[in-house]
């Protein structure tokens, strides 16, 4: 379970810790739709080790003077085209499976 990119085991004071992001910059991530939070049985946001590299790249990308929308829509169409890059990558190995 900890070993799961996906699995949210940090509460948000730990992640903007170890993001080097204040809580409120964690929140905007969220309204911006870069990154949605678990939220524990209280209510409560926990982020996954995939959402805080996220978050960590918008918090370099906004210091380096992007604007946060922006550095956000380029987080999420970087992440998209890595998808879509392993989909065709895997595409293609099947290709040649089926070939053989």
């Amino acid at each position: 379970m900890f070993g799961d990119d996906d699995y949210p085991a940090y509460t948000m004071g730990r992640a903007a810790e170890i993001t080097g992001a204040s809580q409120d910059f964690l929140r905007r991530l969220d309204e911006e739709k870069l990154i949605t939070p678990f939220r524990s049985a209280g209510g409560h946001r926990r982020y996954s080790r995939y959402q805080l590299r996220l978050a960590a790249r918008a918090r370099e990308m906004v210091d380096q003077g992007t604007a946060l929308e922006a550095a956000c829509r380029i987080i999420i169409l970087e992440d998209q085209l890595e998808e879509a890059l392993q989909h065709n990558q895997n595409h293609e190995r099947q290709r040649q499976t089926d070939a053989a």
